[in-house]
């Protein structure tokens, strides 16, 4: 695939007169094995309807459009939408739309998300579709390597990150990608990541997270300190709360798994649940 050559790349991108934005993440794959283990990944069906996000020169978009019945393509960069309209020519089940993601109003059903992801992109993007009234079957993104282990950490080494995702849906690491398999080469590693949505918690997202928050607030702290500091209660109440959850006030946030969350959401008293 002429998508794939760093050569043909450059020669594109010259054409146009645009180069790989830092801004935007812009770094290309040039790996036909990865692209195949996107795919595989998202296990694609001829019904299938994917939105992709930031399809760049539209190396996986092709890889897309030959198993999907529809693909959806959101490009923020102008430059790029011109470069996409001559690789994609061929294929008349793509629509590129020309949009920042994070502002752009979702109007599809039953879809997968597909992605390669920058990470100032990552937290924003996955929270817009796991927290959407039509969130999507499944998403397969690429991340960075530690974003991605972050977002699928266990309990002992849980982030705002990780709950964030892991309070909506269930994630895996499915294989890593050197940085030698993107032109230009990033600086770190980067993984295949799959969530897939799961059933909605018997919580309120806005209190759920008040406490998330609340116990994050300083992650190298006790539980106990930062809830006393938050909520204003006093050291014996929140001694109280944590100990009917069996939570041990001297824990850090990051011990904690997602089902202690939601049970400490569900038991906050009364006067500190508003």
């Amino acid at each position: 695939m002429e998508l794939t050559s760093p050569k043909y790349i450059k020669e594109l991108l010259s054409k146009y007169q645009a180069r790989p934005s830092k801004g935007l993440g812009q770094n290309f794959l040039i790996s036909e094995s990865v692209l195949e283990k996107i795919t595989d990944a998202a296990e694609i069906k001829p019904n299938d309807v994917i939105l992709e996000v930031g399809p760049g020169i539209g190396t996986l978009t092709v890889a897309l459009a030959k198993k999907a019945g529809k693909v959806i393509a959101i490009e923020k960069d102008e430059t790029m939408v011109k470069i996409l309209q001559e690789t994609l020519k061929d294929f008349k089940n793509v629509e590129v739309i020309n949009a920042d993601i994070l502002s752009h109003e979702l109007q599809i059903e039953n879809y997968k998300v597909i992605a390669n992801i920058p990470y100032y992109l990552t937290s924003p993007l996955i929270r817009k579709f796991l927290e959407s009234s039509s969130r999507p079957r499944e998403m397969v993104l690429m991340l960075q390597k530690e974003v991605a282990q972050r977002i699928c950490a266990k309990p002992g080494k849980m982030s705002l990150l990780a709950v964030s995702v892991q309070f909506y849906a269930e994630a895996k690491i499915v294989s890593v990608v050197s940085k030698n398999f993107f032109w230009p080469s990033p600086k770190v590693d980067s993984a295949i990541i799959k969530i897939i949505p799961a059933g909605k918690q018997n919580v309120a997202p806005d209190l759920f997270f008040k406490i998330v928050k609340a116990g994050f607030i300083q992650p190298r702290k006790q539980l106990a300190g930062n809830f006393s500091k938050t909520f204003e209660m006093d050291k014996q109440s929140v001694a109280d709360w944590l100990d009917e959850n069996n939570i041990n006030p001297k824990q850090r946030a990051e011990t904690l798994s997602i089902k202690n969350w939601v049970e400490l959401a569900k038991t906050l008293p009364d006067n500190q649940s508003k």
